[in-house]
């Protein structure tokens, strides 16, 4: 079992940057794939940025050359990068764990970008 913890979330004005940070409960080094994803009222959830074990990242087009997705597997956790935001970015962003076998959410951190 892997409990996940997001955390960083707010309102932010258009232009502006946060940093959301994934807390998880065992050692990110044996999850396969971490990611980020988003989903807006009335929008299906969309994956944002995800990185391998190994460090490969990919990242949604819309968020490309914004945001920044890393690992610390030193401190178990999973941060995005957010810049130059915009209010299309608002949404409830989750942290997700894809252990192949099993995949694990966790409860989700609001961004709001005004205009």
């Amino acid at each position: 079992q892997v409990q996940l913890v997001e955390s960083g979330g707010g309102l932010v004005q258009a232009g502006g940057s946060l940093r959301l940070s994934c807390a998880a409960s065992v050692s990110i080094f044996s999850i396969n794939v971490m990611g980020w994803y988003r989903q807006a009222p009335g929008k299906q959830r969309e994956l944002v940025a995800r990185i391998t074990s190994g460090s490969s990242t990919n990242y949604a087009d819309s968020v490309k050359g914004r945001f920044t997705i890393s690992r610390d597997n030193a401190k178990n956790t999973v941060y995005l990068q957010m810049n130059s935001l915009k209010p299309e970015d608002t949404a409830v962003y989750y942290c997700n764990a894809d252990r192949l076998v099993s995949v694990y959410w966790g409860q989700g951190t609001q961004v709001t970008v005004s205009s």
